[in-house]
């Protein structure tokens, strides 16, 4: 691990944040495009081609593809039958079952803890407001070969509790044209009302717009790669979605007391899922940051994804040395980490002092791994440096506000003189009229 003894260079070389989009492609993937587009494309361009071919031509678009980007069978079904979801329970390991029921139940409770505190209805002189919830969701879980059940039960289970009427699950297909039977499992256990295979950017263009089989949705949550992110942006306005997610990051902060196993064990959990992922740590100790490199390099050899971790570390990840564990946290409020691990002694005294994070991980027995599974709160948190104006995934994602006026008619003399006033300050003379001939009519 890279160690940057001076804060600006560690700004320069590890906070600061390129967009996705302007990432080099890998070479398979611009193969694909080729094959499916017959020239080269950009991202963006390849996104509003697959967004208007699945509004001209629904399933028959999906289908092709899935077939081209993921290799499903042609005209393959696109719905999830309950055949395969019974199938599923056979293959995957009972024990799988039962942690994901125990993850399942905490997501539940923590949610429902939450929805009590989000709905505030009220009406007092008049004016008030009723909540009310989305009526369709689609959740957007990514991954095949990592199927990702986790992230079926943190965005599936807080629109149930949020009391959305329909949710349905989108998801890419393995070759076979299967989804993985674990996250067939993940959703039955959060309670989905359908499930339907169609990864990427045809996916979401389905869930936004609709197909013979795929209904069209309100909004759609979930995280993804850079061809669902796009997506995402653009099918935003015609339908509604939560937040752009990029490559995870984790930020911890950790001072002489920590251990230096459990920070290189933490920063290596996040480097694990992605090349693009950026595991970073904030010290003011030289000693832990050589004993966590050192760490970090004996832990690596055990790992089954050392070669996707290692990366991650090269590309964004790295050690920052700061004066001291306050110079740490103004580095990370600048940042605004998805994550925000503090290792060090008394994490409570510093908690007050974080502004910006998606999620704040304290001390060594909060890592922020039982965070993406049995902790509770959804671990679809924001990344980008969106945590300076956003928040985790929520019940406040599937719940909508409608303001009520009822006004008692002795109040609307006052109310009608000063609004046409204004109106006519503004040149809108129908406004006026509509206000004076309230005042005419008493």
């Amino acid at each position: 691990m890279r160690i940057i003894r001076n804060a600006e260079e560690g700004r320069k070389l590890l906070l600061s944040r390129k967009p996705l989009e302007i990432e080099e492609l890998p070479m398979d993937i611009r193969e694909t495009t080729f094959r499916a587009f017959g020239q080269e494309l950009t991202p963006d361009e390849v996104v509003r081609r697959v967004i208007r071919d699945v509004r001209e031509d629904g399933d028959n678009a999906v289908q092709f593809y899935n077939s081209q980007f993921d290799g499903a069978p042609a005209g393959l079904d696109l719905r999830v039958t309950p055949d395969e979801i019974r199938a599923a329970y056979d293959v995957v390991p009972s024990e799988v079952v039962h942690a994901l029921q125990f993850a399942a139940q905490r997501i539940r409770m923590f949610h429902e803890q939450q929805l009590r505190s989000a709905v505030v209805d009220f009406n007092q002189n008049g004016l008030g407001q009723i909540t009310r919830p989305i009526q369709r969701v689609a959740v957007y879980v990514p991954g095949t070969r990592a199927p990702l059940p986790s992230t079926v039960l943190m965005c599936a289970i807080p629109a149930r509790v949020a009391g959305v009427e329909e949710v349905y699950l989108i998801s890419p297909v393995l070759p076979d044209g299967s989804v993985p039977a674990v996250k067939l499992v993940a959703a039955d256990i959060a309670g989905v009302d359908g499930i339907f295979k169609a990864g990427g950017a045809q996916g979401v263009a389905a869930a936004a717009y609709g197909t013979e089989t795929i209904p069209r949705v309100d909004k759609i949550c979930g995280p993804g790669g850079l061809f669902v992110t796009i997506a995402k942006k653009q099918v935003y306005g015609d339908v509604g979605i939560d937040s752009i997610y990029g490559p995870t990051e984790t930020v911890v902060i950790a001072d002489e007391s920590a251990d230096p196993e459990l920070v290189a064990a933490d920063l290596l959990a996040q480097a694990e899922h992605d090349p693009l992922a950026s595991p970073i740590l904030l010290t003011p100790s030289h000693y832990l940051a050589e004993e966590v490199s050192r760490a970090i390099e004996r832990q690596l050899r055990n790992m089954d994804r050392a070669k996707i971790a290692r990366a991650a570390l090269e590309n964004r990840g790295g050690c920052i040395l700061v004066n001291d564990i306050d110079h740490a946290i103004e580095l990370a409020n600048e940042y605004a980490p998805e994550h925000l691990c503090l290792s060090v002694e008394n994490p409570m005294a510093y908690a007050a002092k974080v502004r910006n994070a998606g999620g704040l991980f304290l001390g060594e027995s909060s890592p922020e791994a039982l965070g993406d599974y049995t902790a509770g709160p959804s671990h679809t948190m924001p990344t980008g440096g969106s945590a300076r104006w956003s928040s985790p995934l929520s019940v406040n994602d599937f719940l909508k506000t409608t303001a009520v006026v009822n006004l008692p008619g002795e109040v609307v003399d006052e109310l009608a003189r000063a609004a046409a006033i204004i109106a006519r300050a503004e040149g809108l003379g129908g406004h006026a009229h509509a206000a004076e001939r309230r005042v005419q009519g008493r």
